[in-house]
């Protein structure tokens, strides 16, 4: 074993190097027998530990630190990997699944002495077995050839280059991801350099192929961590800065803009008009206009409740296209004729309102409100619009109308939010007193209908016969024993429980070990290890509280009989016996 990596490199030090999973990981990599030709020699160590691909690791000493390096994407962006671990492990358990240690062969001597012809055969026969190298090589070389050549970018090499990156054979899932991601990183990155080699007009071609190349393989891939996200929205940086390094002519780039950004499902140059409206000027940005004001007069309007096959498509991005033109004019009517060309849903005439609102005229706000609010029955209305609609009526000194949308609302579905609701506008309308008095009211006939009825009389949420939400009511007005008393008389939600004990445990420690006591047997009618650190964490509180202490008769009893009734449960019984209960 080399003396100078045994002073730094043990199991402990692989713990606090590893990054996320990846000990445990590295871990069953050492186990299985993953590791390969592992080496080791003048304080080096190396091995090929065979994962996803063969990859190439090595750990050494340097300035008495334990240094790493892996060909895996995580080993390429510095991370101390899986492979890392796994080698590290290898090297620290002779016994384990790897085949022997070998005094490492000098490769840098040996690669000194090969030819040139022989170098290049040796690194290109490993970039066939190697897609990333491969790849990295021909982006390295078309580049130097542009350079050779005065700016003859070898367009073909960079687009075979995208398409390796992002085609895929079959489903990338999220295990693999991570190796894809750094193909496209890698793809982008080669594209970025042709801007420092003052190759705009070829990194503006080569980012349109890639944007297309990437929306192509979304739906094949496994996008959780937003990988392909990502790399569309910085191949939209490139292109802006290759469009502003080396601007295109304004008609023909307006053309590509709009035909790219209409095609598109996941917002390629949606926003093109302002991020690309110095470049295009204005010549650009009339050819603009005139291709999406073509396109919206063909788009049909659409009325209350009305439905449109394409509105998530075309639809959708002419829509924030048109947005955006209005917008930028300031003119009021334009943006509610485009808005209008869609009033299918309550949200519609919302977005109206609120513009009208925004652009200081608050009369055609409450006419496009009301309007709204008028054109869906109660299943379709929007409990946004109603808000809107409730404020512009107290605005306009109109309380009384307010507060019927708003009561309509609570008694519709009574709850807490609808409660405070009900509260707040009240309030506005300085008339809480006899409108809590209302609701209070309301409260206590739904739970007495509730309890006289299997069903309830009206299928809301107090239906179940409890007073869930009378307790939170007088919860949230902090009167904890009115919330209490009605738990005791109408039940409530298991949480609401829960919160009320934790309340009590001061001074009415009782209570809360009999709510407690009912949870941990509620939880033991399950298994599992989380059930049961739930359960004795229950345990925990009732053992702290008042005269059931650890030590108390009825706490010892409660344990004893958890004892006889779980005791196939043994890693509850060792959870018990580490507390020494």
């Amino acid at each position: 074993m080399d003396d100078v990596l045994s002073k730094i490199l043990s199991r402990n030090a692989l713990k606090t190097l590893a990054w996320g999973q990846s000990f445990e990981r590295g871990q069953a990599y050492c186990r299985d027998g993953s590791v390969r030709a592992l080496q080791a020699g003048d304080g080096v160590i190396s091995a090929k530990v065979q994962g996803t691909r063969t990859y190439r690791v090595r750990l050494w000493s340097e300035d008495g630190e334990l240094r790493h390096d892996c060909s895996c994407p995580l080993g390429d962006d510095g991370l101390f990997c899986k492979h890392c671990v796994a080698i590290g492990l290898a090297w620290l358990d002779p016994d384990s699944e790897t085949t022997p240690v070998e005094e490492a062969p000098d490769i840098r001597a040996y690669l000194g002495r090969l030819d040139k012809v022989a170098l290049v055969e040796l690194v290109l026969e490993r970039a066939e077995e190697d897609e990333r190298l491969h790849r990295r090589l021909t982006t390295q070389a078309a580049r130097a050839a542009a350079w050779e050549n005065a700016g003859g970018t070898n367009l073909a090499a960079y687009r075979g280059a995208i398409d390796d990156a992002v085609g895929v054979h079959g489903f990338v899932d999220y295990r693999d991801m991570y190796d894809y991601g750094s193909g496209l990183d890698e793809v982008a990155q080669s594209i970025d350099d042709l801007l420092v080699d003052g190759q705009a007009e070829a990194a503006i071609t080569l980012a349109e192929y890639g944007l297309e190349a990437v929306e192509g393989a979304i739906e094949h891939v496994d996008d959780s961590d937003g990988w392909m996200g990502d790399m569309l929205e910085r191949l939209q940086e490139i292109h802006l800065e290759a469009c502003r390094q080396a601007p295109p002519e304004p008609v023909d780039l307006a053309g590509r803009l709009y035909e790219i950004g209409m095609e598109s499902g996941y917002g390629v140059f949606w926003d093109a008009v302002k991020s690309y409206g110095v470049i295009l000027g204005k010549e650009g940005l009339s050819a603009y206009r005139a291709l999406a004001e073509a396109d919206w007069a063909k788009v049909p309007t659409l009325g209350p409740g009305d439905e449109d096959p394409n509105k998530y498509g075309g639809r959708l991005a002419l829509t924030r296209l048109m947005t955006s033109f209005a917008e930028a004019s300031g003119n009021l009517d334009e943006l509610i004729a485009v808005k209008s060309k869609d009033l299918s849903s309550a949200h519609d005439f919302l977005q109206i309102s609120e513009a009208c609102r925004d652009a200081g005229q608050p009369t055609k706000a409450l006419d496009w409100a009301e309007k709204g609010w008028a054109a869906f029955d109660d299943h379709r209305r929007d409990g946004r619009l109603r808000e809107f609609l409730a404020n512009c009526y107290h605005e306009g000194n109109r309380h009384d109308e307010a507060m019927g949308l708003i009561w309509q609302a609570f008694t519709e579905m009574p709850g807490l939010a609808a409660y405070k609701a009900l509260e707040h506008h009240a309030t506005r309308a300085d008339a809480w007193s006899a409108w809590q008095t209302k609701a209070m009211a309301l409260i206590h006939e739904e739970i007495a209908g509730a309890a006289s009825s299997t069903s309830g009389r009206r299928g809301r949420r107090s239906a179940s016969g409890d007073g869930s939400l009378l307790v939170e009511v007088h919860l949230y007005e902090k009167n904890d024993e009115a919330a209490w008393s009605a738990a005791r008389a109408h039940g409530c939600f298991e949480a609401l429980w829960l919160d009320l004990a934790r309340r009590r445990e001061r001074n009415h420690p009782n209570d809360a070990i009999e709510i407690y006591s009912k949870k941990v047997t509620s939880l033991l009618r399950q298994t599992g290890n989380h059930i049961y650190d739930e359960a004795v964490g229950y345990l925990e509180r009732i053992a702290g509280l008042g005269e059931a202490g650890q030590n108390a008769p009825a706490f010892k009893t409660m344990i004893q009989e958890l004892r006889v009734n779980q005791k196939r449960k043994r890693n509850l019984m060792k959870l018990l016996d580490r507390k020494g209960w």
